[in-house]
C-alpha cells in the first residue's frame, strides 16, 4: 500500500510539474524539460544495455543527444520555417517494421533474445525507442493546440496504466505475457481498453463529434493504448534480461525515469504517426 501511494504521488507530481512548465513557461521550456528527461532515460538505458562504467553510460547518452539534434535539423526546427511534417511522417513510417519486430521479440521471449542480447543491439534498440519519443514531442508541440495533444497522450497512457493495474489486482487471472511481466494480465489489459472506450465516448459527447469523425478518434486512442502496453512490455523484457527490477532509483514508487516513461516511449510515436498522416488530424478537430 505504501508503494502504491508513492507511485500515485510520484505520477501526479511529475504530471503537475510538466503541466506547470508547459503552461507558465512555454513550449521552449517544455522541450528543454523533455530533452532532460529523455537524456536521463538514456543514461538508465545504458545500464539496461549492459554498460557498467559511467564512461560507457555517458557515451551512450551522448549518442542519444546527437541523434536528437540530428532529428532537429531534419525537421527544420532550427529556423523559423514551418516544421517538416513530411520528413516526420517518413521517419515514423520507417519505424513501423521495428514496432512489429518488438512485438515478436516480446512474444517470443526468452528464445527471441538471441537476436538482441548484445550490447550493440540493445543500444540500437535504445535509440529506436528514445529518440522517436523526442521527435514526437517536437512535432506535436509545433501545432497551435500542441500542448493539448501532449496532455492527451500522457492522459491516455496514465489511464491505461492505472486501470490495468487496479483491474489486474482485482480480477486478474490470465497472464498477458508471463515470461516478460508475470504481474500483467489480460483482465488488466481489457480494463485499460474499456477505460479508453469510455474516454472516447466522453470526448465524443463533450466535443459533439459526429459518428463518422468518431471512428478516427477511436482508432487514434485505441492504437495509442495498445502501443503503450507494447512499450511497457518492451522495457520489462529488457529489465528481466538484465536481471533488475527497476531501471533506476530516482523516482519513489517507480524506480527510474525509464520506468515512468516506458509506455510513452512507443505511445507518443504511434500517436504522432497516425495524427499527422493523411491530414488525419483534420477529420477529428474539424
Amino acid at each position: 500500500m505504501i508503494l502504491l501511494k508513492q507511485r500515485v504521488f510520484t505520477a501526479i507530481t511529475i504530471s503537475l510539474i510538466f503541466t506547470i512548465v508547459l503552461i507558465f513557461f512555454g513550449t521552449n521550456a517544455a522541450l528543454i524539460l523533455s530533452a532532460i528527461i529523455i537524456l536521463y532515460a538514456g543514461w538508465e538505458w545504458a545500464n539496461l544495455a549492459g554498460y557498467d562504467s559511467n564512461y560507457e553510460k555517458l557515451l551512450f547518452t551522448v549518442a542519444v543527444s546527437v541523434t536528437m539534434i540530428f532529428f532537429n535539423f531534419l525537421m527544420d526546427i532550427h529556423n523559423s520555417a514551418p516544421i517538416n511534417l513530411d520528413m516526420g511522417t517518413l521517419i515514423f513510417h520507417c519505424l513501423v517494421p521495428w514496432w512489429v519486430l518488438a512485438i515478436y521479440w516480446i512474444r517470443s521471449y526468452p528464445k527471441g533474445s538471441i537476436f538482441w542480447k548484445s550490447k550493440f543491439a540493445k543500444s540500437l534498440i535504445g535509440l529506436l525507442v528514445l529518440t522517436p519519443t523526442w521527435l514526437s514531442i517536437i512535432i506535436l508541440i509545433s501545432f497551435e493546440y500542441g500542448k493539448y495533444l501532449i496532455f492527451g497522450v500522457i492522459f491516455i497512457v496514465a489511464l491505461s496504466d492505472i486501470t490495468a493495474f487496479f483491474v489486474g489486482i482485482r480480477f486478474g487471472k490470465h497472464k498477458l505475457c508471463k515470461n516478460v511481466s508475470p504481474n500483467k494480465t489480460w483482465e488488466g489489459f481489457l480494463g485499460a481498453i474499456a477505460a479508453n472506450l469510455i474516454l472516447i465516448i466522453f470526448l465524443g459527447l463533450l466535443l459533439e463529434i459526429n459518428r463518422i469523425n468518431l471512428l478516427p478518434l477511436f482508432f487514434l486512442i485505441m492504437a495509442t493504448t495498445l502501443s503503450s502496453v507494447i512499450g511497457d512490455l518492451l522495457i520489462s523484457m529488457l529489465k528481466r534480461h538484465r536481471g533488475i527490477k527497476d531501471s533506476g532509483y530516482i523516482l519513489p514508487g517507480h524506480g527510474g525515469v525509464l520506468d515512468r516513461i516506458d509506455g510513452h516511449s512507443i505511445a507518443f510515436p504511434v500517436f504522432t504517426l497516425i495524427f499527422i498522416s493523411s491530414n488525419f488530424q483534420f477529420s477529428i478537430l474539424n
